[in-house]
């Protein structure tokens, strides 16, 4: 049960120049790198960058937007110091509104503290700034909340929770007003709470070369036909809802002459980001040019909305009967692939990465792989996130969730499943829930590819698992 959008939909397609193969603009390239082992004092903490005239004069100012902020200086080959800016459009204190310029970096910052990290103003200017030191390889997100008075943090009171669950609706009010960071030379992202965030890319961070025309902001680079896009409804009677799926089917490299029945099917879940937010599309169509993918077939699911999220995704088996009895045929009407469990990949991030996981435990017989990004396991247990009030996260080693405890107790006998698993070393009590996880699929006999990022929860950072995860689980064995 199906209804067509459009038959055919044009594909950005990336073309074999070298204009066109340029890695994603990063800190490294767009900003001034300058070698520091000293904190300058704050009159010449700029210095190092070289930008004339004074702090917050025109001059300063043209030459810092021609850099373009972050600024980052090296400290060693391990750690860079990043300061974060924002120019004051009211000017100094004594005409501008402005009380707090909130500041929220993926996984780095508190945002629930009850007095989160603001940038500070250098006196009698309108700058305001804030500086931290962070590994040289971390990639992430970041955004700023400039507020007046009336955002400023109330007088809690009450029960530790119901401090805590104020303190949650005052953050989400802050960041109502949050913007990118205009100042930063890349295109601003789609964040999480529906608002814009900027991408921090530190110069060792891994290089994300598939997702540099997502980066320029440049949408078209011809459409050969060579490659195939389709946009669909899916009508589920088993789940009684309507949501929109998208089919991509990239074009071969050359000299690649695959029968399409044998092509794997990729699943990925939290289908609308993959296909508009943060749209997949030439990624996937560069890496399998340059032969670093095999041709395949990507199924994006929509999610519909939060609540419907987190029923589906939540090792739901009635979704996933949904998907093999609905969803897969619909999706074979519109191009041929591959039936054996063995080519079929089911990728998800968060709450994606528990339901890929279920997938491929429960289902294993259709779904033989999984990838799975920052994944969710400690659900069902929720009271594993929380935090003393005011502390950013706390580690649990060895706490477990449902899958965990379902393997460790013989409850889940799926077939040898092959298994890419990341997480975010800035993820806390992610690290050990995802780690307790690993040590129970591989006594269980799965082959599991387990990797550590140097980020937090952030799809910037999944986009570029995503690609080295399919890399891994296409890749034909010898």
């Amino acid at each position: 049960m199906s209804e067509a959008i459009d038959r055919r939909m044009p594909v950005p397609i990336p073309q074999k120049s070298s204009s066109a193969q340029r890695p994603p603009a990063t800190l490294a390239s767009s900003s001034t790198l300058a070698s520091s082992t000293t904190l300058p004092q704050a009159s010449t903490e700029f210095d190092v960058f070289g930008l004339p005239g004074v702090i917050g004069d025109d001059l300063w100012w043209r030459s810092l937007q021609q850099k373009g902020t972050p600024l980052v200086e090296s400290i060693d080959a391990s750690q860079a110091r990043v300061t974060f800016i924002w120019r004051d459009p009211h000017g100094d204190e004594s005409r501008s509104p402005v009380r707090r310029v909130y500041i929220d970096v993926n996984s780095v910052t508190n945002h629930r503290s009850p007095n989160p990290q603001s940038l500070e103003r250098i006196a009698g200017t309108d700058v305001w700034r804030w500086r931290t030191t962070l590994s040289a390889n971390w990639r992430g997100t970041y955004a700023l909340a400039p507020v007046t008075k009336d955002y400023l943090p109330p007088r809690w009171s009450g029960s530790e929770e119901r401090r805590r669950m104020s303190q949650r609706v005052w953050w989400r009010d802050v960041m109502s007003q949050a913007i990118a960071d205009p100042l930063n030379p890349q295109r601003p992202y789609s964040a999480g709470w529906g608002g814009a965030a900027s991408a921090l890319h530190l110069p060792q961070a891994p290089a994300q070369t598939a997702w540099s025309w997502v980066d320029a902001g440049e949408g078209s680079f011809g459409d050969d036909g060579g490659a195939m896009l389709q946009e669909l409804y899916w009508n589920s009677e088993t789940l009684g809802n309507r949501r929109k799926i998208w089919v991509f089917s990239p074009e071969e490299a050359q000299g690649d002459n695959i029968d399409p029945r044998r092509r794997p099917l990729v699943i990925l879940l939290d289908g609308q980001h993959w296909a508009t937010r943060m749209p997949a599309f030439s990624a996937l169509q560069y890496e399998t040019r340059q032969g670093a993918l095999p041709p395949a077939v990507y199924v994006m699911i929509d999610s519909i909305d939060g609540e419907r999220r987190s029923e589906e995704l939540c090792c739901n088996p009635r979704f996933w009967e949904a998907v093999q009895d609905e969803l897969i045929p619909l999706a074979a009407t519109v191009t041929p692939f591959s039936s054996r469990a063995m080519d079929t990949i089911v990728a998800g991030q968060s709450f994606g990465g528990l339901a890929a996981m279920y997938a491929g435990l429960a289902f294993s017989e259709r779904f033989g792989c999984v990838l799975s990004q920052s994944g969710s396991f400690w659900w069902p247990y929720v009271e594993l996130l929380h935090a003393p009030l005011g502390q950013c996260a706390v580690r649990r080693p060895g706490e477990r969730g449902a899958l965990a405890e379902q393997l460790a107790q013989g409850r889940l006998s799926a077939r040898p499943l092959r298994i890419y698993q990341e997480v975010g070393a800035r993820e806390d009590v992610m690290i050990d829930l995802n780690e307790t996880l690993r040590i129970e699929l591989e006594r269980a006999g799965h082959h599991v590819n387990y990797q550590l990022f140097e980020g937090g929860h952030d799809w910037l950072c999944w986009r570029g698992g995503l690609i080295e995860g399919l890399r891994w689980l296409l890749e034909q064995p010898d």
